[in-house]
Parts: C-alpha cells; structure tokens; sequence
C-alpha cells in the first residue's frame, strides 16, 4: 500500500521515460534521495513536467511505497527557481557539478537532514553571493566528502605530527595523509602541494575568507585534487562530466 508523502526536493537528473513521461532522481529533506515518475511530464500542458527541472527547489506530494524502487508523483509547487543561477555560465556549470557529486555520492533513501540544507544553501549563495563560483564550489565539495565520511585531514603532517605545514612545499598521499616538507622527501607522493595551494584548501576546509592573492590557477588545481582524493576513496568515481559539458 502507498503512503501519500509531502516534502521538499531538489531535482538532481531529469531524464524521457516511455512516450510522454520523465523519471527524476531528487534529493529530498525526509527521504535522502529517490527516484519518481512524472507520468504524462512531457505534455506540455503538464504543470508538473514544466518545473520537475534540474536544480529546482520543489514541494512535492507522491505515492510511496517503501517496496517500489521508483515512486509515483502527484503534484509538484515550485519553492525556488534560482533565476539568476541559469543567467549566467559559471553559476551553471559550477551548480550542475553540485548535484553531479550529490547524486553520484549519495545512496537511495538515506536521509540526510544536513546535507539537504547544505545543498540548499549552496545553490542559494551560486544565486545570490559575489564571491567566486568556484571557491563556493571548492567550499561544497569539501563538505559533502565529509558527510560521506572522507574528511580529509589537514592539521598536522601524519608522519611526524608537526603542526607547522606554511610556507614549504607539502604533498598529500591519499592513504596517510598530509606529508610536511621533511616527511615527503621519504615517502611516495600522490599530490604535491605548494604553500599557495595548501593555504587555499586550509581556508575552504575551515571556511575562512579567500585572499585575492589566490590565482584562479590553484583554485582549478584544487579541484583536480578533490577528483583525485574522492577517486582514491571511490574508485568508480571517473571526474566530474559536467565540466566537461560546460566546456
């Protein structure tokens, strides 16, 4: 027997099911993430259809059943549209790549209460904030691979435990961690980092302001290290494909 279910949802994928219908994968505030049919989304005369699109902040009402692997949706009311997102090029590839990771990083029906408000939260900032796209993109990143459970350590050399990692050339191996100046010498290193690039992660992992001294350089270079560290920990993780859309 179906539960009729209200919540909210952020609509993750969006794809043509049979002649005239849509099956979308959400992640929703009291389910984590599910997979729903829009039955007849395609018509154009479909309310529901018109707004089940990707990034959407919806309130939705469905039919579900905990047996049933996609579940029926009955009505759909628009929370947030986030215009200004869809205006402009970086906003919109930096916005897909958020929730290419949230689907890709999340397991069905696992609610995540945390993770939902981040989401939300982030896509409101790529709406609305002047800092750059992708430094809040930088900022997400970090954070959901900690929900995921892979935070990544960077306090202290896991060596030696020195806390003094500034101004020298560090690297990180994706299996003990951050390597200090001496302690890389003796060891395989799976990325280097240089003092710029260490003190850009240091600040979005702790959520500090970013100085403009940063070249927008070692920001793409954090983002190869964040594809590389989650690949090290989720091996079927290829790289992020929106970027490669959005070229």
């Amino acid at each position: 027997m179906s539960n009729i279910i209200k919540t909210e949802a952020v609509v993750l994928n969006k794809i043509n099911y049979g002649d005239s219908s849509n099956i979308v994968t959400l992640f929703t505030k009291d389910f984590g993430k599910i997979s729903a049919i829009i039955k007849g989304g395609r018509n154009p005369k479909s309310k529901i259809g018109l707004v089940a699109d990707p990034l959407n902040h919806l309130q939705i009402v469905m039919y579900k059943k905990d047996s049933r692997e996609i579940q029926i949706i009955s009505s759909i009311d628009l929370i947030t549209y986030f215009a200004k997102i869809r205006e402009d090029f970086e906003k919109l590839k930096y916005a897909f790549a958020v929730i290419e990771l949230v689907k890709k990083l999340t397991v069905e029906n696992e609610k995540n209460l945390k993770l939902f408000k981040g989401l939300i939260r982030i896509l409101t900032l790529f709406n609305v904030s002047q800092e750059k796209e992708i430094i809040i993109f930088g900022r997400f990143f970090i954070f959901l691979l900690s929900e995921r459970g892979y935070e990544m350590q960077l306090n202290k050399c896991s060596i030696c435990g020195t806390t003094d990692l500034s101004r020298s050339l560090l690297s990180y191996n994706f299996e003990r961690g951050i390597l200090c100046g001496n302690c890389r010498k003796n060891h395989i290193e799976s990325f280097p980092l240089s003092a710029e690039l260490f003190e850009y992660m240091f600040c979005l992992k702790n959520n500090q302001s970013i100085e403009n001294k940063i070249n927008y350089e070692t920001m793409e270079r954090a983002i190869l290290f964040l594809e590389k560290y989650l690949n090290y920990h989720v091996p079927d993780f290829k790289g992020i494909q929106s970027f490669q859309i959005f070229k």
